[in-house]
């Protein structure tokens, strides 16, 4: 949510930057709706100052004895008045609440200027493209060929975009849990272990409602739903809360099942563990002081390409341009990893700076040195999606044998096995 001073003051900017972005919305009615209600809030405290001296009028005639009546009918006049104007605010209110979800952030200047993807700025890339002496497979070949990826059978019990994990593959599946929960714990996160079902108020908070409700799973009945991804209940743990500014910047690392429609997608990635309805992360929230955020996305960007260094995967990283950046997203920096069974870069990690948009929203702040408030900053990332891995290890590190070399950061969480094979 972005401040109505700042939407009144810089309208030229912000029909700018909507533009820059390729959103439409109705940001005309926005600024009508805020100018009527400021000359309705300046109406009603004109009527109440007016009721106060009728009221001081009143009381003097009946200290002297004198008749009031016609006084009391204009108060009473005043009253109904303001009765009407005080039901009209809150409608006006409401308008404008309502509005407000629906208004974008604002990119921040270093982003690159694109309507989608096709003008995203690759920054930096890490590590070589793994050679290969034979064909690289996909990984749903490669796992269907091992014996630990099933999806016929998840089809069966839950329907298209599941999969089943088995033996190796779901040993696999949990080492990488520890190895990164272990990894950003050493990097100064703080594990937390959130609900992975939560309330409508925090997915406004973050920016999931009401824009993108058809990409939840809402419970039957109850205002309930299951989370996207830990970032909503994560970033919730601060929610109406005043920070000291000594403690900032505070970060946590959760891993969390995830669900998602997946609406809009039909067709894209319907084979494999790319988009599914149900898949597993490790996430990564901050809330940083304002002068911090931005060197914070820097290394909150470099906590996720940890991971990847660490297993020796080559990728690439990536700014998202304007028209590709997320709603709520000042700036964002995508992990892209190389698939060779696939023969492309898939992204695998994303990590954003939301500025104090998602702390308005949730009313997070700290408190200043001289004893004001203001707005936290809040940024998370992936780090990282527990099925990407797999694929991105399956692709990477298979050999000409069909069996998969496990890389060595992850041996000791494998027990020590070092590779998988078709039993």
């Amino acid at each position: 949510m972005l401040s109505r001073e700042y939407l009144r003051d810089h309208a030229d900017e912000y029909r700018a930057a909507l533009e820059k972005r390729g959103i439409k919305v109705d940001f005309d009615r926005f600024l009508d709706l805020d100018a009527e209600r400021r000359r309705t809030i300046a109406r009603v405290e004109t009527l109440k100052n007016q009721r106060n001296k009728a009221s001081q009028e009143i009381a003097a005639l009946k200290k002297n004895k004198q008749d009031a009546g016609a006084q009391i009918e204009a108060m009473k006049r005043l009253g109904d008045e303001i009765k009407q104007l005080d039901a009209l605010l809150a409608r006006i209110e409401d308008d404008l609440q309502n509005l407000e979800l629906y208004l974008p952030n604002v990119p921040h200047d270093s982003v690159p200027e694109g309507r989608d993807e096709s003008a995203n700025r690759v920054e930096r890339t890490w590590g070589e493209k793994p050679g290969f002496d034979f064909k690289p497979k996909p990984h749903w070949d490669l796992g269907e060929a091992l014996g630990i990826l099933d999806f016929d059978r998840a089809a069966k019990i839950a329907g298209a975009r599941f999969a089943l994990i088995t033996g190796a593959g779901a040993r696999l599946n949990r080492a990488l849990i520890d190895f990164m929960l272990d990894t950003h714990s050493e990097r100064g996160y703080t594990e937390v272990v959130p609900p992975y079902i939560v309330n409508a108020e925090s997915l406004r908070a973050t920016g999931q409602l009401t824009k993108f409700e058809e990409d939840l799973f809402k419970l039957a009945d109850r205002d309930y739903y299951l989370i996207p991804t830990a970032e909503v209940p994560v970033t919730n743990i601060h929610r109406d809360e005043i920070l000291d500014a000594a403690m900032l910047p505070i970060r946590y690392c959760a891993y969390s099942p995830c669900f998602r429609s997946e609406a809009g997608s039909y067709g894209k990635d319907t084979r494999g563990l790319i988009r599914g309805h149900q898949f597993e992360k490790v996430g990564l929230v901050k809330f940083a002081l304002p002068e911090q955020s931005w060197q914070e996305l820097e290394t909150l960007t470099r906590d996720a390409e940890a991971i990847l260094q660490a297993l020796g995967l080559h990728y690439r990283v990536v700014t998202l341009s304007t028209g590709d950046v997320s709603f709520s997203a000042a700036k964002t920096y995508d992990l892209e990893v190389w698939l060779p069974g696939q023969d492309t870069y898939r992204e695998i990690s994303s990590c954003s700076n939301f500025v104090d948009f998602q702390a308005r929203r949730a009313n997070i702040r700290y408190r200043t040195a001289d004893k004001k408030t203001a707005f936290v900053h809040t940024l998370n990332g992936s780090g990282l999606p527990i099925g990407r891995m797999l694929v991105a290890i399956l692709e990477n590190c298979q050999q000409e044998d069909g069996s998969v070399r496990i890389p060595e950061a992850l041996q000791r969480h494998m027990k020590g096995l070092t590779r998988i094979s078709a039993s």
